[in-house]
């Protein structure tokens, strides 16, 4: 019966209901934007001299919106919810900013300081200097108009306008910007500045200072911590006489390094000199450079201009910053050069400043007007920037068209041959070893009467003015021959080859690779070296290497005395 009744009770008790109670709607915060006095140890009135304000005097404390600001005097508008503030003015917004000027007007509703004289903003690890600020915190930024130097670091900006937020800590700079740090000197017109990334933004015509570089740029980044750039839009990199420019441009200062991309220019005005292509780079420190896709290298120190392509171009200077300095040139593979009066072929290159000697190797092909050079390898040595001799090593062959008739040549080959000039001009010939001569006297030097065909071990031709004026040799055989009765086998000396369709016909024409034809490619001959002479050992028995058997000393015989 009891559980009946307490069944019947809860039964009722869900069958009411009563009034469904609903939540209150959540009131909108509505922030106080009332600026409070908070404390002045003065305070009064004057209806005459300001009639609108409350003259504060004495530690006047104000509070707004998270914000404290103190000051000597003040006075206070009430109604329109804003103060002036004079003496030792300090704002204070949170832990990390701070605002301290002589001068201050501060309007509540807006929420924008107007800070003058002897203004200084701090935000954490940067600090700001000027006369004029105008400090909006709903934005939180901060404008000066009138010169202003901002302190981030070890970077220092000076500017004449300028703009910095004091939350995403981006800063513009406007009209003769100088940025300073110990290790680089910035000047431009407009720069923007992450100071958080301590990041500088180029956007204008910049000089960039740094040791003996010196940097033109229209539009890049700077890394002011890290040292490191990168700069777009035709960047010119200048070191010493030495001139990079590229579309873009990589620096890394720490380093001495920089990277150039797209029309690279590469200037040595010291040693008149240039190298151009579509990527290079150089070291400050170890003077190496590098270039290559399309590189061309161009060297104007004797007048007429040297151009030279090949696929890379490389530089190494040795005992940098030292009296014995010197430089090696690499060019590799492919190399094809011009110049008005001089061309060459070959399939790799080395220059060296020490002994100023250029090797070329692999089928080197040299070209002079009517006269063509072949060997091995060909080294050419330069003075004061001219050539001075020559030396072709191996299997070398001198060939010269006749300009009377293009269907004959003057010969020579032998083992290797030395050519000495003066004032740029060949005056002196010298072939060695295994000596064949194949030579048309002409009549009056316009046409050929006969053909001189000689064997001998060395020759020396002595010229002027590029003419034949005598000629030496030892003991020599060989036979003159008419031209109508000269035989197939001697009219040609043996490899005779002449490759005018590889001959560089022009500047542009160095781009256009032409190798020669199979089979025509010369086959290194190696170098017969003198054999070491060696004496036969004995052999020796085992029984020979056993140690022999110590004599038994004798006893001493008596001496007999008669």
């Amino acid at each position: 019966m009891v559980a009946a009744l307490l069944v019947g009770i809860l039964s009722a008790g869900a069958q009411k209901k009563g009034p469904v109670r609903k939540r209150p709607a959540r009131r909108a915060v509505v922030q106080d934007k009332r600026v409070y006095l908070v404390h002045a140890d003065v305070l009064h009135f004057d209806q005459y001299k300001n009639p609108d304000a409350t003259i504060l005097n004495g530690k006047v404390h104000f509070t707004h919106v998270g914000a404290r600001l103190y000051c000597d005097s003040a006075y206070f508008y009430e109604a329109s919810n804003s103060f002036e503030a004079f003496g030792h003015v300090k704002m204070y917004q949170g832990d990390t900013l701070s605002l301290f000027s002589d001068y201050a007007y501060y309007d509540g509703n807006e929420q924008m300081a107007r800070a003058r004289y002897n203004v200084v903003l701090k935000n954490r690890k940067t600090t700001l200097y000027t006369d004029s600020l105008d400090f909006d915190r709903l934005y939180d930024n901060a404008y000066f108009f009138e010169g202003g130097k901002m302190v981030d670091g070890n970077t220092t900006l000076t500017s004449d306008w300028g703009e910095y937020n004091t939350k995403t800590k981006m800063s513009v700079f406007n009209y003769d910007v100088k940025m300073k740090s110990p290790k680089f000197y910035l000047t431009t017109d407009t720069l923007y500045y992450d100071n958080a990334r301590s990041l500088a933004h180029i956007v204008g015509p910049s000089h960039i200072t740094s040791g003996n570089s010196h940097i033109y740029s229209e539009l890049g980044y700077y890394d002011t911590k890290k040292e490191q750039a990168q700069l777009m839009d035709r960047t010119v990199m200048d070191n010493q006489g030495k001139t990079l420019v590229g579309d873009s441009v990589w620096y890394d200062s720490k380093q001495g390094f920089s990277q150039a991309f797209r029309n690279v220019i590469f200037v040595d005005s010291v040693n008149k000199n240039k190298m151009t292509g579509n990527y290079g780079e150089y070291w400050e420190n170890t003077g190496y450079a590098l270039c290559t896709d399309s590189a061309v290298a161009i060297d104007y120190s004797q007048g007429d201009s040297l151009f030279m392509h090949a696929d890379t171009f490389k530089v190494v200077t040795f005992n940098i910053e030292t009296d014995s300095v010197y430089r090696k040139i690499h060019a590799y593979h492919k190399v094809r050069a011009y110049r008005t009066d001089v061309q060459g072929v070959c399939d790799s290159l080395v220059y060296n400043s020490l002994d100023s000697c250029m090797t070329m190797y692999r089928d080197p092909i040299v070209w002079n007007k009517n006269q063509q050079l072949v060997g091995e390898q060909i080294q050419v040595f330069m003075k004061d920037s001219v050539i001075d001799r020559a030396h072709v090593i191996g299997q070398a062959f001198s060939i010269q068209q006749l300009q009377s008739d293009t269907s004959c040549y003057n010969q020579i080959s032998s083992k290797e041959m030395f050519a000495f000039f003066e004032n740029g001009d060949i005056r002196e010939a010298q072939a060695k070893d295994n000596v064949l001569i194949g030579y048309y006297f002409e009549e009056g030097d316009t046409v050929p009467i006969i053909y001189n065909y000689q064997e001998t071990t060395e020759l020396k031709m002595f010229l002027k003015d590029r003419k034949l004026q005598s000629v030496w040799t030892p003991k020599t055989s060989g036979t003159m021959y008419p031209l109508n009765q000269i035989p197939a086998q001697k009219k040609q000396l043996p490899g005779f080859m002449w490759f005018s369709d590889i001959r560089p016909k022009n500047r542009w024409d160095i781009f256009e690779w032409r190798g020669k034809k199979a089979g025509s490619e010369i086959k290194p001959q190696p170098r017969r070296q003198a054999p070491v002479q060696s004496l036969p050992q004995p052999k020796i028995t085992p029984q020979e290497l056993e140690p022999a058997a110590e004599e038994p000393e004798s006893e001493p015989q008596e001496k007999v005395t008669e």
